[in-house]
């Protein structure tokens, strides 16, 4: 008797991959993407090691004034200092990179603060649905109503100002908007066939939200997370500028740009390339989310 032989059936897990390698062919094709990826690697590259590099060449570090001061206040850009010298006499191209590693560092972690709180939370509104999702939909309604900055200042005023603070404060506000956007995404993924497989098989409803749905919603998270990123760091930036940010001696772009505002007439190069480098880093962070909302969307051709 001959046997019929079934067809094999494609995995969950294959499909993704095939989807992921699609939207990698379709990025590479993007060269504006690729060079503010190229940028971002370039930024963090200096901005880790710069400061060490520069301080085992010259002994020049973000805080140190020189015993001689009076002598290399305020110098424009020169062979000993690429970036001049600020009011105090200390290196500016050692502040610059050793800012950008604050920057950096308080966008990408307040933005994975946000995607943890966003993604749970628009997950579980959008898998139960009914009431609960009324409830807590209702309540990032509430939160969005109120102005973004006047709650992260109480934060900031409450507690002690410090690093590990900004970093909470600025990503337990920027979840709304991610919150959101899961939560349209489970909605209509929900009730798919291999949702209802699992409910089938008696999984648990924390399992097939987090093995099994928000893994299918990556994409648009991703996307959002590097359009996420330049925005926390322009929040930083301005929290700095107001003096609320990141305290001294410690450095970053928007306390830079804050220094160099005050004396922009006479001492130029103060504000200039610290500017630089934040709009440069904005700007390549910004095409980089392009590219990627372009590469995943399947009807995007090049």
């Amino acid at each position: 008797m001959a046997t019929v032989q079934s067809k094999p059936e494609i995995s969950t897990d294959a499909a993704a991959s095939g989807l992921w390698n699609d939207a990698w062919r379709r990025l590479k094709k993007n060269r504006l993407a690729l060079f503010g990826a190229g940028v971002i690697v370039l930024m963090v590259l200096a901005s880790l090691f710069g400061p060490l590099i520069i301080k085992a060449l010259t002994g020049y570090t973000y805080d140190y004034i020189p015993e001689d001061s009076s002598l290399v206040r305020a110098m424009p850009p020169s062979f000993q200092h690429w970036m001049g010298t600020d009011s105090l006499g200390r290196d500016m191209l050692a502040r610059v990179l050793y800012g950008g590693r604050i920057s950096l560092m308080v966008s990408l972690i307040a933005t994975l603060v946000s995607l943890v709180i966003g993604v749970s939370y628009g997950a579980v509104a959008g898998y139960f649905g009914g009431k609960i999702d009324e409830i807590m939909m209702r309540a990032v309604d509430v939160l969005y109503s109120l102005p973004y900055i006047i709650l992260v200042v109480m934060l900031l005023a409450l507690f002690n100002r410090s690093l590990l603070l900004l970093f909470v404060a600025i990503g337990a506000i920027s979840w709304l908007t991610m919150a959101r956007i899961v939560r349209g995404q489970v909605l209509s993924i929900k009730n798919q066939e291999y949702v209802e497989a699992a409910r089938a098989l008696g999984l648990s409803n924390s399992r097939i939200i987090f093995r099994h749905i928000v893994p299918n919603v990556l994409g648009p998270v991703i996307v959002y997370a590097t359009l996420t990123i330049p925005t926390v760091m322009l929040q930083e930036a301005f929290l700095s500028f107001l003096g609320l940010g990141v305290q001294a001696p410690l450095s970053s772009w928007g306390v830079l740009a804050a220094e160099g505002a005050q004396t922009m007439v006479i001492w130029p190069w103060l504000l200039v390339f610290a500017i630089a480098a934040l709009s440069l880093t904005l700007f390549s962070l910004n095409v980089v989310g392009d590219g990627l909302r372009d590469a995943l969307d399947p009807q995007t051709s090049y």
